[in-house]
């Protein structure tokens, strides 16, 4: 609310009961945080804080291999540095504050540093509280401790591992090394793997899972060796030295408001200082990963170092371990991607494969290693499809729906969720669910959980007295265990869109009017579908059985002939400094003519 010193227009952050009699402007801060922000704008504001930050503070601490910490840390610190301009630019466009922009007085006690709700079972989504936002614009906070209560008392149960800490001394000499700490990634890369354990290519599979869900099994292959990280790796607090920098001159300009990065990089030293899990590291578990893999890649002596993803803080540790071992980089896209989909637009491995040709222009674009080369060759996790059973997961779904002596819909729609949080949730399951309701036919809704997304999100939802009947698989069938049995595919931009589309399911990408998807709508392989309305047409328009689609269109979002891994493979032996060297029609430069077998292209 509206209060004055002097004379001078001052702003107090104060409870709600204040606010019943207040005479001045004021607004709860529920309602800023509800405002919507433009989203260019936004982008604009993270990356003029991120430069700023990065030409401040980037050398204050480094890995002794050399990583800068803002480097490693990039992706969980540029998500925290969105909550504070999306706090900013909507407290601006709040015209009060906006027309006398004086100094902000934070709430005594209140903690600088918080958690947003989500449903995730082990992301922690960090922000800024509002007595934090008045720190960074000046607030004194004699009184404020840096972490809320939720971060002072963090539940982590640490790394799923058992193994104990010392490194194992009969690792070995091998071929690969592969790194995964989620179930996408074992997915990505247990196919490409096994194939190369049948060239005769030993591989050591690193799992640093720390959700017990997300592990990874090798299985029966020979050739195929599967170890944990130690068992302590992800239960280490503790920050950098150098980040707890005091008050200085330094700012940068956020719509209007000088934000003072000493007191930033203060803020984010905490999210340095809380283990994280394999997600979000803190600093001394990076600092003895980093040494953990070092002493794995001197032992092991790989010439490739196999990836699923090189952008996040263990990737980015990876991927310059492998450069200083003289190891072959090689990242393998298990996700789809947009313009906007990904924290950092950044690929730090010299191999990159992609899925479509579209990602081909964003893997150039992202890719930072001066010898890069991007190939277009499918998605491995996607070679099964062709030998899944319609009629299998058919049943399944109908059991599904079927539970509690209930009849099941002829028709049924199969929901494949993202880890948001639970209004977001909530928004898109009323849009489905009216737009079930408004279509023809009889459908039911199953949804399927995200890999890292707790079942229990959904409880109110498969407890709904009126509606279509709707049910919740099993997170451990997810979304590929049932979607060929589907009618319908709604997604908001699950990769399960991308699946579903191959295999001529109707595809919903759904969402209200600017929200991101997988863009499949321009490509002719889903209707895009922003209100009720929408969904009822497009499900009342669905025909029975698979719908054939040109497989040209399929190629711009994913190469599939059900051979990525094979191919995939055949590319990392072609790369090893000692393995047979690929023929000129495997590989091409900018410019030249496009290969028959579509091998890829050059970055240069």
């Amino acid at each position: 609310m509206r209060s004055s010193d002097a004379g001078k227009p001052t702003w107090t952050l104060v409870g709600t009961g204040a606010l019943a009699h207040a005479r001045t402007d004021h607004i709860h801060t529920t309602d800023l945080e509800a405002t919507t922000v433009d989203k260019q704008v936004l982008r604009v504001g993270v990356e003029d804080v991120m430069a700023a930050l990065d030409h401040y503070s980037a050398e204050l601490a480094s890995t002794p291999g050399g990583v800068g910490w803002l480097h490693v840390q990039h992706v969980p610190v540029r998500r925290f540095v969105a909550e504070i301009v999306r706090k900013l630019l909507a407290l601006n466009s709040w015209v009060p504050f906006a027309s006398a922009p004086g100094p902000l007085t934070l709430a005594p006690y209140e903690g600088l540093v918080g958690l947003r709700s989500s449903s995730s079972r082990e992301y922690l989504a960090y922000t800024v509280t509002w007595s934090g936002v008045a720190f960074l614009l000046g607030a004194a906070a004699a009184h404020n401790p840096t972490r809320s209560a939720q971060l002072r008392n963090p539940v982590r149960t640490g790394t799923a591992s058992t193994e104990p800490s010392p490194l194992p001394s009969d690792l070995g000499r091998q071929d690969v090394l592969a790194l995964s700490w989620t179930s996408r990634h074992a997915a990505t890369l247990m196919p490409v793997l096994a194939e190369l354990a049948r060239g005769g290519q030993r591989s050591l599979l690193l799992d640093l899972a720390t959700d017990a869900a997300e592990r990874c099994s090798a299985g029966s292959v020979a050739g195929i060796e599967l170890r944990s990280a130690p068992s302590d790796l992800f239960v280490l607090p503790g920050t950098a030295a150098g980040l707890r920098r005091p008050d200085d001159e330094h700012v940068v300009q956020v719509g209007g408001n000088g934000v003072q990065l000493a007191r930033l990089v203060r803020l984010l030293s905490v999210l340095l200082e809380t283990s994280g899990g394999c997600t979000q590291p803190s600093w001394r578990t990076v600092v003895r990963a980093e040494s953990w893999l070092d002493d794995i890649l001197s032992t092991t002596r790989p010439h490739s170092v196999l990836l699923s993803n090189d952008t996040s803080p263990l990737g980015v540790l990876a991927a310059h371990a492998a450069e200083r071992h003289g190891a072959n980089s090689v990242h393998v896209q298990h996700g789809a991607w947009t313009a906007d989909s990904v924290a950092w637009p950044a690929l730090h491995s010299r191999v990159i494969v992609v899925m479509g040709e579209r990602d081909l222009a964003l893997g150039r674009a992202w890719a930072r290693h001066p010898e890069a080369e991007v190939h277009v060759l499918g998605q491995p996790r996607f070679d099964v499809l062709a030998s899944l059973s319609r009629q299998a997961q058919r049943r399944y779904l109908e059991k599904l729906l079927a539970a509690g002596g209930c009849r099941a819909p002829a028709r049924i729609a199969v929901w494949a969720c993202q880890p948001f949080n639970p209004d977001h949730l909530k928004s898109h399951a009323d849009l489905l669910l009216d737009g079930l309701a408004e279509a023809d036919g009889d459908w039911g809704l199953v949804i399927a959980p995200h890999p890292a997304q707790g079942a229990n999100a959904f409880t109110a939802l498969a407890k709904r007295d009126d509606g279509p009947p709707v049910a919740v698989a099993d997170p451990r069938v997810g979304a590929r265990g049932c979607l060929l049995g589907a009618d319908a595919i709604a997604s908001a931009y699950s990769t399960c869109g991308i699946e579903g589309a191959l295999l001529g399911i109707p595809v919903l990408e759904i969402g209200p009017p600017g929200e991101r998807t997988l863009g499949l709508t321009g490509h002719g392989l889903a209707t895009r579908c922003e209100a009720t309305g929408d969904v009822a047409e497009a499900l009342s328009g669905v025909r029975t059985g698979p719908t054939p689609i040109p497989r040209a269109s399929l190629d711009v979002v994913c190469r599939w002939r059900g051979d990525s891994a094979a191919r995939i493979a055949r590319l990392i032996a072609d790369r090893a400094p000692s393995g047979p060297k690929a023929d000129d029609s495997t590989h091409h430069h900018p410019g030249a003519a496009a290969s028959p077998e579509d091998e890829g292209a050059s970055v240069r």
